[in-house]
C-alpha cells in the first residue's frame, strides 16, 4: 500500500516494521478530537479563501460522514496508515474522492496531533475535576454524620490524642480540595491551540489560527510555532497533578483497609466493594482498595516515563513523542476508575461506632489532657508532661489506665490534680475542648463542613 507520504520512497517497510512504528492501536481514542479538528481547520481553510466553499462543504460533508462512523464503530483502522490522523484523511479520500486530499493544506500531523491531545486533556480533566467533586461529596456526608464519633488519632501508626473521625475523613476532603485547584489551575495551559503552527515554522498560506481556536474553543494561541509542536509540558502537568491525586487516595486506602481489618474493625466495606478467598472462606477482601493502593505507582511511571523521553529531545517534533499518549491513556483511565469506585466505598461503608468508642476508652491517648491541665494550673508544660509520663507509667505497672487511677494517687504525684481531672480524661471532652482554629473540637469540624459545603456549591455554580 502506498503511503499518503510515500512520493520519494522507492521501498516500503515490512509490515512488522510497520507495526513497530504505527501508533494506530492506541491513538484512535484521538478519533473525536481529531476530526474536531479537522472540522475547524477547513472552515477558517474556507473563510480565509484557501478553499472554496463547494470544496469545503464536501470535506466537512465527509468528515461528518466519518464521525457518524466513528460513534457506531464502524471504522475498522489499519496498521498500515500509522496513526489516527493518515487513517481519517484515508477515509475522507476513500468516502469522497480525491478532493479529501485539501484537508491537509497548510497543517501537519505534527501541530495537529498537538491539537487532538490539548482537546482530549481538556474535555478528561474536567471530566476528573467533576468526579473529584463527587467524591468530595461522599465524604462530607460521611463526615457530617460522624462529627461526634470519638475515634483514636494516630502519629508514627502508634495512639495519639482522641479526634473526631469526621475530623479525620475532613482531611481527605481538603487533600482533594487542593488536588481540584491545581487540576484546574492547569486547564490555562492545556486550552491553548497549536493548530495552524505546521510541522514547525507556521505556513505560507494566509491562515487565522485565532479563528481556528475560536472554533475549537480554546481560549488562547501558542505564539511561537516550534514551542506550539514540540511543548508537551501540559501532559507533564497533569500527569504530576494525577501523581498527587493518586498519591492521596493511595493514603486514604491504606487507612480504609487498615480500619476495615480485624485488629481495627473501624469500619466494614460494602460487600460491592469487598473480594472473598478462594481457599478461605472466612475472608472479606479490600480488593478495591488495595488495586487503587497499588494503581498508584503506574500513574508516578507514567509521569517518570515521559518526562525521561523529552529530556534529551532538540526541537521541534521527533517519533521520540509517539511515546506521550498511552501514559496519558492510561492515567485517565485509572483516575476515571479509581474516583468512582472510591466514592462508593466511602458512601457506602459501614462505620463501627462500639469498635471506635471501645477503642479510645482503652489507652493513654488522653495523657495529653492531663498535661494540658497541669499547665493550665500554672505548672510549666515541660514539667507536666514529665509527671504525665511518670503517671502513664505508673499505670502500666498497675495494669490501670489513667481514667483508672484513685485520686489519692494522682494527688501524691501533684496536688494541682483535683477531682475535676476525671472529666477532662473522657475522650469527649478531651476532643470537644480542642476548639482552635482548624482542630478537632466539634463545632470546629461543623465550620469545616459549613465551609466545605459552601466551596462544592461554588464550584457546582460555576
Amino acid at each position: 500500500m502506498t503511503k499518503l507520504w510515500g512520493g520519494r520512497f522507492q521501498k516500503t517497510a515490512e509490515q512488522w516494521v510497520d507495526e513497530f512504528g504505527a501508533s494506530i492501536a492506541f491513538d484512535q481514542k484521538l478519533v473525536m478530537e481529531d476530526l474536531a479538528g479537522s472540522k475547524a481547520h477547513v472552515k477558517m481553510l474556507q473563510a480565509c479563501d484557501i478553499l472554496s466553499q463547494e470544496d469545503a462543504e464536501l470535506i466537512l460533508s465527509g468528515l461528518g460522514i466519518l464521525e457518524q462512523k466513528a460513534q457506531a464503530g464502524k471504522l475498522a483502522f489499519s496498521v498500515a496508515n500509522e496513526d489516527i490522523h493518515l487513517n481519517l484523511e484515508k477515509f475522507l479520500i476513500d468516502e469522497i474522492g480525491p478532493v479529501g486530499g485539501k484537508l491537509h493544506t497548510a497543517r501537519s500531523r505534527n501541530d495537529q496531533v498537538a491539537t487532538d491531545m490539548h482537546l482530549y486533556l481538556k474535555n478528561r480533566v474536567q471530566e476528573i475535576i467533576a468526579e473529584v467533586q463527587v467524591f468530595q461529596g461522599a465524604i462530607v456526608e460521611q463526615a457530617e454524620t460522624h462529627v461526634e464519633t470519638i475515634v483514636p488519632g494516630y502519629t508514627h501508626l502508634q495512639r495519639a490524642q482522641p479526634i473526631s473521625f469526621g475530623h479525620h475523613l475532613m482531611t481527605y476532603f481538603w487533600m482533594l480540595e487542593r488536588d481540584k485547584e491545581r487540576l484546574t489551575e492547569s486547564l490555562k495551559r492545556i486550552d491553548m491551540s497549536p493548530l495552524g503552527a505546521g510541522a514547525m515554522s507556521g505556513t505560507t498560506f494566509p491562515i487565522d489560527r485565532e479563528l481556528s481556536a475560536e472554533l475549537l474553543g480554546f481560549s488562547d494561541v501558542y505564539a511561537n510555532s516550534l514551542d506550539a509542536v514540540s511543548d508537551r509540558d501540559f501532559i507533564l502537568e497533569f500527569l504530576s497533578n494525577a501523581s498527587v491525586l493518586m498519591m492521596h487516595l493511595s493514603r486514604f486506602a491504606e487507612e480504609i483497609i487498615l480500619w476495615s481489618s480485624e485488629e481495627f474493625r473501624f469500619i466494614e466495606l460494602d460487600d460491592t466493594f469487598s473480594t472473598g478467598s478462594s481457599i478461605m472462606p472466612q475472608k472479606k477482601n479490600p480488593d478495591m482498595a488495595e488495586l487503587i493502593r497499588g494503581k498508584t505507582g503506574r500513574v508516578y511511571g507514567n509521569l517518570f516515563s515521559l518526562l525521561t523521553t523529552l529530556k534529551g529531545l532538540p526541537l521541534a517534533y521527533n517519533k521520540d513523542m509517539q511515546e506521550d499518549k498511552e501514559g496519558m491513556f492510561d492515567t485517565v483511565h485509572t483516575l476515571m476508575g479509581a474516583l468512582p469506585i472510591f466514592e462508593g466505598m466511602v458512601r457506602t461503608m459501614t462505620v463501627r461506632t462500639d469498635s471506635m468508642e471501645k477503642a479510645v476508652q482503652s489507652d493513654f491517648s488522653n495523657a495529653t489532657e492531663l498535661a494540658d491541665y497541669l499547665a493550665a494550673k500554672g505548672m510549666p508544660f515541660r514539667e507536666a508532661h514529665d509527671v504525665t509520663g511518670k503517671l502513664v507509667f505508673l499505670c502500666i505497672q498497675r495494669g490501670y489506665y489513667l481514667k483508672d487511677l484513685p485520686l489519692a494517687d494522682l494527688q501524691e504525684v501533684s496536688e494541682l490534680i483535683e477531682a475535676d481531672i476525671y472529666k477532662t480524661l473522657l475522650p469527649k471532652t478531651a476532643v470537644e475542648r480542642r476548639n482552635s482554629l482548624g482542630g478537632t473540637g466539634f463545632e470546629q469540624v461543623k465550620k469545616q463542613l459549613e465551609q466545605a459545603k459552601y466551596l462544592l456549591g461554588q464550584t457546582v455554580q460555576s
